[in-house]
C-alpha cells in the first residue's frame, strides 16, 4: 500500500509520458503517467518482506527478485515505461517492503471489497 501511495504520488507529479507515446524520455510534466512504475514498486514491494524475513534460513527465496526483475524488463520491453522508470519503481518497492517488514505485526491492506486489518503475534 505504501508502495501504490507513494508512486501514484510521483506519478501526478511527475507527468511523464510514455514509450508508447513519445520517442522523447524528457517529456516530464505533460499529463503522462509513466514515472515510476507502480508495476515494479508493487511487486519489489510485495517479495522484499519475504526476502529479508527468509533469507538466512532458505537462500532460495532470493529467487523471488527474479520477480520484480522480469517485470522490469518487460515493461520497458513493451514500452510501457522508460528504463528510468522501472529502476525507480524498484527503488520505491524494495523501500516500501523494507519499512513494512521494519514496522511490526499490523497489516493494513485496501480491498476490492474493502479494508483488511491483521495482526501477526506469537502462539
Amino acid at each position: 500500500m505504501l508502495s501504490y501511495a507513494a508512486s501514484t504520488l510521483l506519478k501526478s507529479a511527475a507527468g511523464r509520458e510514455r514509450p508508447s507515446e513519445t520517442s522523447d524520455p524528457d517529456r516530464w510534466r505533460k499529463g503522462g503517467d509513466s514515472f515510476p512504475s507502480r508495476h515494479v514498486a508493487g511487486t519489489a514491494a510485495l517479495v522484499t518482506p519475504l526476502i529479508i524475513e527468509y533469507a538466512r534460513e532458505q537462500p532460495a527465496v532470493w529467487l523471488l527478485a527474479a520477480l520484480p526483475a522480469y517485470q522490469m524488463v518487460s515493461r520497458v520491453k513493451t514500452r510501457d515505461h522508460w528504463q528510468s522508470d522501472v529502476l525507480a519503481g524498484a527503488a520505491i518497492g524494495v523501500a516500501a517492503g523494507y519499512l513494512e517488514h521494519q514496522r511490526g505485526p499490523w497489516s493494513v491492506q485496501l480491498l476490492p471489497g474493502g479494508v483488511f486489518v491483521g495482526y501477526k503475534g506469537r502462539m
